[in-house]
């Protein structure tokens, strides 16, 4: 068995169990975890964790960070600037974090998101060295009601979460589900 299909058999035990309807927003976030090598396969395989979802008689939407960068990179004043020195890119990220935050929200309001949805976030590794996952999870988790599901490419070990392995990573009170759970 692949390990993308034991993260699958780890995520279908997990929500399957009944849900906490007094959750805080942070407790209701979900980090599906597997390796980087295997972004691919994920999300080729991705229906399968809706599959689950929806046969635990839950609710399901996958929102796709990958293309935001490069669409709201595009859509400022001054983008061709920014491509000739990419240095001065930084300022303008606390910009295309409220956008992300924006998009998101109106995905929410359009799949009529309760609290028996799951909302998957995919497409996490193109924030790399733009954005912290961190930052990115404590704008969304507030606003799904139901379960915020992130399909992190990285590594999990004591609390601390490593996109991509790629550098020092942030300690987070999630629910961590690897291969190798339940």
């Amino acid at each position: 068995m692949t390990k993308i299909k034991q993260l699958i058999n780890s995520y279908s035990k997990y929500i399957s169990i009944p849900w906490r309807s007094d959750a805080a927003a942070a407790q209701r976030v979900i980090f599906c975890i597997y390796g980087e090598k295997d972004e691919l396969r994920l999300r080729a395989e991705i229906d399968e964790f809706e599959i689950a979802t929806r046969q635990s008689g839950h609710d399901w939407a996958v929102f796709d960070l990958t293309d935001t960068f490069p669409s709201w990179l595009a859509s400022q004043k001054y983008a061709n600037s920014y491509f000739k020195k990419p240095e001065q890119l930084y300022t303008l990220l606390p910009k295309y974090l409220a956008f992300i935050a924006n998009e998101f929200d109106q995905f929410i309001r359009a799949n009529s998101a309760t609290e028996n949805s799951v909302v998957a976030l995919k497409g996490v590794g193109s924030l790399f060295g733009l954005l912290k996952v961190k930052e990115v999870v404590d704008k969304f988790a507030p606003l799904v009601n139901g379960r915020l599901l992130v399909f992190f490419p990285g590594s999990y070990e004591n609390n601390n979460y490593r996109l991509l392995d790629g550098y020092d990573g942030w300690n987070y009170l999630a629910v961590a589900i690897t291969a190798n759970d339940f």
